[in-house]
């Protein structure tokens, strides 16, 4: 059982999983920004805002945080190995 919770909770993603993470949680904070501030605007509340901005922050994090299959769809392809002269 720990053996599958480590594999799982173990963070491998490739290198274009990681430019979509970045991606993802910069479009999100910019929006996530932009619609805590109009909300908190409207309602004439700091407690608003920042509630509508945790609540953003807590669904990216559940996005973005866990190794989803989506962020390991480009495994890297290593050159193969040479062999080396030895003299």
């Amino acid at each position: 059982m720990g053996d599958i919770l480590q594999r799982y909770f173990e963070g491998k993603i490739d290198f274009e999983g990681q430019k979509l993470v970045e991606q993802i949680t910069r479009n999100t904070l910019i929006a996530a920004t932009v619609v805590s501030f109009v909300v908190g605007y409207a309602a004439q509340s700091l407690r608003v805002l920042f509630g509508v901005f945790t609540l953003f922050v807590i669904l990216l994090s559940a996005a973005v945080i866990p190794p989803w299959p989506a962020y390991r769809r480009h495994p890297v392809k290593w050159l193969p190995v040479k062999a080396t002269k030895t003299e």
